[in-house]
């Protein structure tokens, strides 16, 4: 095996490949990365035995050859690499040189014959979409998954495909995350709905890798795996096992009263309260909706905080409280200008809707304070 590559590519596929390392494996293979050198350039390969990630770089192949070396360590050593250009080389087995500018090194590998087949992914579904969509939508959702073990499948993130439309929702028993995108699915004959539970380890991860730009990308969801593809670079992934809460069920219907705001006035109000809330017991801030305007305050043995925000309330007044991580949370995943926030009691889940459309909903759980 015999090749020279760019050293700021090799240094970005190995970025992308060794997210999945886990950090401790007890098949030192899996600490190791692939390199596959053939008529496709340089492939990088990383698996932890349930997410593999792989890409591929173009590279001048002069042998082609395949090698298994420390995934971490060459990561690092691609980082400080001198020249713009490497060479590597093996020799005497699974050794490696590699050569930039004046820097030389030698790494011992792996015999790449122990290292597993990345698995095959047979299509229930396939979803394309934008890079930048997908990434948004995993990264304004995937932060409410559980990460309680009780519950497995709600350290998942839901994704239900119909025929026109696909969902994504997390929830962790205290609030819901749900984002919707609009298209035209191919699911199988007979089917009119579909459910995935993808690892929220691997739902983030794949928001890492993703550019953050208009290029294609697609989610492969199978049976067992679930595959991401973009550019020369796919991850494979085991789904899940078992159902998904019927999160439906426990979304309100109706609402006596709803508030409508300046959403960048009230995220501003509840991070000046949340200061003085994280040095309370129960990290707390409240919200009083009545006539035309909201009141955000906190309280805390060091002191208290008053926040007030012009808003519009339908309905009647509401006096409610809230984990100020939780509320934070919902709205630094808005990106709307108005917010819209609709109640029934103190007592009830509040539900974050956009003012017209269905785009999302953030559904949070209030804390029960003493008037």
């Amino acid at each position: 095996m015999k090749l020279t590559t760019e050293t700021y590519g090799l240094m970005e596929g190995l970025s992308i490949v060794t997210r999945a390392l886990a950090a401790r494996s007890a098949k030192p293979i899996f600490e190791g990365v692939l390199m596959e050198a053939g008529e496709e350039g340089l492939i990088l390969t990383c698996s932890d035995g349930n997410m593999t990630i792989q890409t591929a770089l173009p590279a001048m192949i002069e042998e082609e050859g395949r090698t298994v070396l420390p995934g971490r360590l060459f990561n690092d050593l691609a980082r400080k690499l001198p020249g713009s250009a490497v060479t590597l080389k093996s020799k005497d087995g699974n050794r490696m040189s590699i050569r930039s500018e004046r820097f030389r090194s030698t790494l011992s590998g792996m015999n790449p014959m122990e290292y597993p087949e990345m698995p095959e992914v047979e299509p229930v579904v396939r979803i394309e979409m934008k890079a930048q969509e997908l990434r948004d939508m995993i990264s304004r959702t995937a932060f409410c998954v559980a990460t309680d073990e009780s519950r497995q499948t709600l350290n998942g993130v839901l994704l239900e495909v119909t025929a026109n439309e696909m969902r994504m929702v997390a929830l962790d028993g205290f609030r819901l995350a749900l984002r919707r995108a609009e298209g035209h699915y191919s699911i199988p004959e007979g089917e009119t709905k579909l459910r995935f539970v993808v690892p929220g380890r691997v739902m983030n991860e794949i928001s890492r890798v993703l550019p953050d730009n208009d290029s294609d990308c697609a989610l492969v969801l199978g049976k067992t795996h679930v595959r991401m593809e973009f550019g020369k670079t796919q991850m494979i992934a085991m789904l899940m096992a078992g159902e998904y809460i019927d999160y439906e069920r426990i979304l309100p219907k109706t609402f006596l009263t709803e508030t409508l705001s300046d959403k960048n006035e009230v995220e501003q109000a509840i991070n000046r309260a949340s200061l003085l809330a994280r040095e309370g017991k129960n990290n707390l801030v409240r919200m009083h909706f009545s006539e035309d305007k909201l009141v955000v305050d906190s309280n805390a043995e060091v002191g208290s905080s008053q926040d007030e925000v012009p808003a519009t309330v339908n309905g009647g007044a509401i006096d409610i409280a809230f984990n100020a991580k939780y509320i934070s949370e919902a709205l630094r995943s808005i990106s709307d200008e108005q917010l819209c926030m609709k109640f029934n009691a103190n007592i009830n889940p509040c539900v974050i809707e956009p003012k017209e459309g269905k785009a999302y909903l953030y559904l949070i759980l209030p804390v029960r304070v003493r008037s």
